[in-house]
């Protein structure tokens, strides 16, 4: 299974509350890694392997994940049972409470995959190659790049134009086998020269586009 995790898993080692479907009251439970696939989760009520259960597991004062997971496997650790969870479609909002939940409460150094909070970056990148058209909304001044990689919450771009780091921009990729461009806006984190005629900046999203993401992957 840990093969084919496209999202690395964020350790965060945290208590929390959880109410399992058909349950009168909520459990203590301890979620120990999550991402947007699934969690690591230790509590005392037993799970059945190989089926799905319905939760409403609080992630804040604020927030609960209302969803339904599978129950890939079980284990024993520390005297505790410990479940892997795989959600089962999350909605947008699930997908944004979860990144809340994340950035609030991963510390330096907390990833698996080694990536620090520090960095910003909660979401794998991945190196696609997509045509795209960028406005500079300080000038309104339009261009052509292309990507170098893409994740939930920042877009690595080529062009022949050099832009200056804070400059806001609007953003149309152009996904191929679909008829419409994926829209994106934010401001140029950072800016260099690659060569003669070509500069790479990194451009951080206003917010973490999860559906969005997800087109580009499918294709």
């Amino acid at each position: 299974m840990q093969e084919h995790r496209k999202l690395p898993r964020w350790l965060v080692n945290r208590e929390a509350s959880i109410k399992l479907e058909g349950q009168a009251r909520e459990i203590l439970c301890r979620i120990k890694d999550i991402n947007f696939k699934g969690m690591q989760i230790a509590l005392s009520h037993k799970l059945n392997v190989d089926s799905y259960v319905r939760f409403s597991l609080a992630l804040s004062r604020e927030s609960s994940l209302d969803t339904q997971a599978w129950v890939a496997w079980h284990r024993q650790l520390d005297g505790c049972d410990v479940y892997g969870l795989y959600f089962n479609k999350l909605n947008k909002e699930d997908e944004d409470k979860i990144y809340q939940f994340l950035y609030h409460n991963i510390k330096r150094g907390a990833s698996k995959g080694g990536e620090d909070m520090e960095d910003r970056r909660i979401f794998q990148r991945f190196n696609y190659r997509l045509g795209a058209r960028l406005l500079n909304l300080n000038n309104g001044n339009e261009m052509v790049a292309e990507t170098s990689d893409v994740s939930a919450k920042g877009i690595g771009l080529v062009l022949k134009q050099e832009v200056a780091i804070n400059t806001p921009l609007e953003a149309w990729l152009h996904i191929p086998d679909t008829s419409e461009p994926l829209y994106a806006r934010g401001i140029t984190a950072w800016s260099r020269r690659d060569s003669d005629n070509q500069y790479r900046i990194g451009m951080d999203l206003e917010r973490a586009d999860l559906m969005g993401l997800s087109r580009i992957l499918r294709v």
